[in-house]
């Protein structure tokens, strides 16, 4: 069987095209993701003054094929006063992101949450660093 060239160079040039659709995807979550976190800095701990970003709450933001984003992230404490309303605060600032289909937040404990897990700048701002 003769293969044709214009089928040659169109399975050759596939690769590239599939190449070029994920450096596309991964800048898109790329641009997508300083969104969500420019937004999860813009959420307060009622109980300390620093957002839950900075606070090192958050531990892993997933964007999935479809642009949902799904978020893993603790409290500083199982008792803490927002533990109902704070996940649903954070899902509805990112639902509000254009390009996010959906956003589920998901509470874990493990690993519990300590103090050591904040920034410097926030154990600067709560005076923890000298």
């Amino acid at each position: 069987m003769h293969e044709d060239p214009i089928d040659r160079a169109a399975a050759a040039l596939e690769p590239d095209a599939e190449e070029e659709a994920r450096k596309r995807r991964l800048e898109e979550v790329g641009r997508l993701g300083e969104k969500i976190i420019e937004q999860l800095r813009s959420v307060y701990d009622p109980e300390i003054p620093v957002n839950i970003y900075e606070l090192g709450l958050v531990y892993k933001i997933d964007v999935e094929d479809d642009n949902t984003v799904v978020i893993d992230m603790t409290l500083t404490s199982p008792h803490c006063p927002v533990a109902e309303s704070l996940p649903e605060e954070v899902a509805a600032k990112v639902r509000a992101i254009e390009g996010v289909k959906d956003c589920r937040v998901n509470i874990v404990w493990d690993p519990p949450w300590h103090p050591s897990m904040m920034t410097e700048e926030a154990q600067l701002e709560l005076g923890l660093i000298y």
